[in-house]
């Protein structure tokens, strides 16, 4: 079932809808227009209670006003373009540099501030597009997105993206979600696997530096599940310069999940699936408790974490990374699943 309602406005006039996607089972997800926002899950604990396993904002406002992406579609380029540049058959192209006057994150913001068109498909799916013109915050092409949400009995909320630009162009989109499995409070307990033997350290702007570097004997190590927090404090360069996790793993190949959380207060869990070969885990380092969230309440430092599916950061610019650059007039698609469940 899919109930649509009014949501609020942007400051600039624009409406925006929430659409509430439920299943039988009684879990439901809010899809807002704005951004085409994963706005919040309801998911049931071991003992069968429901709660928003999201952190975010309650409002327009919030979002518009104090959001770190919480639960937004992000591109053209998910995560950062070094230097705000990159090339295409020569071409050399500066993009917006949203991100301290140096680098270009989450392709300057574009399709999360949007307005989106939402189509409801059938009772369990919805179609959010939206159409950004060439030369947008500097990329090249018009470019069609489509992005469906399609909740199932199984609890699973599959996320499929769409793209096609009428000139060749990057195409890297994801969901920013942050989760937080207990509903409340921190994420540090939280149990996490992540199913990836390397990951890509990164320099003082948080850019690739190239490496693909082995988790094994390091606090990157997530092949085990392990508390969040277990590592999070450890004496390591690189959780000093992300002031935690703020990394690309770069995915095993096979058919198991990407990631899997665990709450082991509640019993949620959360698998990730996806057809992808990166993850960027995230864990609201940032964050400081000074940013209303829902209810009013702050968001307080690791008060969710992320688990941005993606091609790697500043591919464009990194010849040794897979690449994700599409032709005009092909198909740019890809599939990512967050399925719940507890034990």
């Amino acid at each position: 079932m899919i109930v649509k309602n009014y949501f609020g406005e942007t400051a600039d006039g624009r409406a925006v809808d929430c659409y509430t996607i439920k299943n039988t089972k009684e879990t439901a997800v809010d899809i807002i227009t704005y951004g085409a926002t994963i706005n919040s899950i309801y998911a049931a604990d071991r003992n069968g209670v429901f709660a928003d396993i999201l952190a975010g904002f309650d409002t327009v406002e919030g979002h518009e006003k104090y959001s770190d992406y919480e639960g937004m579609t992000v591109g053209r380029y998910a995560n950062r373009i070094a230097g705000g540049k990159f090339s295409i058959d020569g071409i050399e192209y500066n993009v917006e540099k949203n991100e301290n006057g140096k680098t270009c994150l989450h392709g300057g913001a574009e399709l999360s501030r949007a307005v989106w068109k939402a189509i409801i498909i059938d009772d369990c799916s919805l179609e959010m597009s939206y159409s950004s013109p060439d030369g947008a915050m500097g990329f090249p092409g018009k470019v069609d997105f489509k992005v469906t949400f399609t909740l199932f009995e199984d609890n699973s909320l599959k996320v499929d993206y769409y793209a096609v630009s009428d000139k060749k162009t990057v195409i890297n989109m994801t969901n920013h979600a942050y989760f937080n499995l207990a509903g409340k409070g921190d994420i540090l307990n939280h149990e996490l696997m992540i199913n990836a033997d390397a990951y890509t350290p990164i320099d003082a702007d948080s850019i690739p530096t190239g490496e693909i570097r082995p988790v094994e004997g390091t606090p990157f190590d997530f092949r085990v599940s392990k508390p969040i927090g277990r590592d999070i404090g450890a004496e390591d360069e690189q959780l000093a310069i992300g002031k935690g996790y703020d990394h690309n793993f770069c995915l095993n190949e096979g058919d198991g999940p990407a990631a899997v959380a665990y709450d082991p207060e509640s019993g949620r869990m959360l698998e990730v699936f996806t057809d992808l070969c990166g993850v960027q885990l995230y864990t609201g380092n940032f964050l400081d408790g000074t940013k209303p969230g829902k209810k009013g309440e702050g968001l307080i430092k690791h008060a969710g974490f992320c688990l941005e599916t993606q091609y790697y950061p500043n591919t464009p610019n990194m010849p040794e990374f897979p690449q994700c650059t599409i032709d005009a007039g092909e198909k740019f698609t890809s599939c990512t699943v967050f399925r719940f469940s507890v034990k």
